[in-house]
């Protein structure tokens, strides 16, 4: 059950949202880690494997809570195409990114998922935003240009074509959530984050055939930052989120969205050496403050906020 506004908010809700904070803002980190040069993993094949093993360990659990599996044809669709956009577009183009990004920049790009969301939804709702919403996203979508100015400046191609994947990447976790909750199906959401999974490891394999990915000869260090995305941030982290959502008001639990960049940026730093400029602090907190201004709007619009169900880690 959610918590009221006015009552003490759960202390295990709290417990799960504090999972959620520290892993999925250490999963830009981990992605870093796996995909960088020198990690003998390709991209593509390295996502492959963690949708693989994610979809294992999801229907294992699915199976053992006795769920109902078997979809119809307009389920395995809607979570096909979902999952398509969430993780093939969303997380498989910050994989992409991040061979050459730096993880809290990543983080901080893909963190801008909430803002296309709000973008969508009053477009297919043909309803003109609300006053505080419209100024959100004006502010958000001028943080996103600072924060990709540099690399637009500096003329380095590699760096620019990063920063528009990551781009492209909130877009497609933005419209992926957007057909998730415009279309819901009669399923526990670990049997949707399963066919989601399954359904992306055979389009990532696909990809890295397309792309003539060579065999994967990973480090010691890739697979362990492989483990971690597996076991943490596709299984754990999510399952905890599952129950941020029924324990806690979801304006409380849809924070993890803004604490989310700031974490991993600060994590970047300090494990990675990964450089903070001041464009990269003052588009942080245009993001970050849109966000917020996303959110309140949507609350204050209504009690029950449309939201994604999941990050693009």
């Amino acid at each position: 059950m959610h918590s009221d506004n006015g009552s003490s908010l759960s202390r295990a809700g709290l417990a799960h949202l504090l999972v959620v904070y520290i892993i999925w803002s250490s999963t830009y980190l981990a992605i870093r880690v796996a995909v960088e040069e020198g990690s003998g993993f390709p991209p593509f094949s390295m996502v492959a494997v963690r949708m693989f093993f994610a979809c294992a360990i999801l229907f294992v659990y699915c199976f053992l809570r006795g769920f109902r599996l078997k979809p119809t044809a307009r389920e395995l669709m809607i979570m096909g195409a979902s999952g398509a956009l969430l993780w093939v577009g969303g997380n498989g183009l910050v994989v992409w990114a991040e061979q050459h990004a730096n993880s809290g920049f990543a983080a901080l790009v893909a963190a801008s998922s909430p803002i296309w969301v709000a973008l969508f939804d009053s477009i297919l709702s043909k309803k003109a935003p609300a006053p505080l919403l419209a100024g959100s996203l004006l502010f958000g979508f001028c943080g996103l240009g600072v924060l990709v100015a540099p690399s637009l400046l500096d003329g380095g191609g590699t760096d620019f074509a990063s920063g528009i994947a990551l781009l492209s990447a909130s877009v497609c976790w933005g419209f992926g959530s957007i057909i998730q909750t415009r279309y819901p199906v009669n399923f526990p959401s670990t049997v949707i984050s399963g066919y989601q999974h399954l359904v992306s490891g055979f389009l990532f394999l696909l990809l890295a055939a397309v792309f003539q990915e060579p065999f994967p000869h990973p480090t010691s260090s890739a697979l362990l930052a492989l483990s971690y995305l597996i076991v943490f941030g596709s299984v754990i982290a999510f399952t905890s989120f599952i129950n941020v959502i029924r324990l806690l008001p979801i304006n409380i639990a849809m924070t993890y969205s803004y604490v989310n960049p700031v974490l991993a940026l600060l994590l970047g730093w300090w494990l990675l050496d990964e450089q903070i400029t001041g464009m990269t602090i003052a588009g942080a907190v245009m993001v970050v403050v849109s966000i917020v201004g996303i959110f309140r709007a949507r609350y204050h619009e209504t009690a029950t906020v449309s939201a994604p169900v999941a990050d693009n880690s």
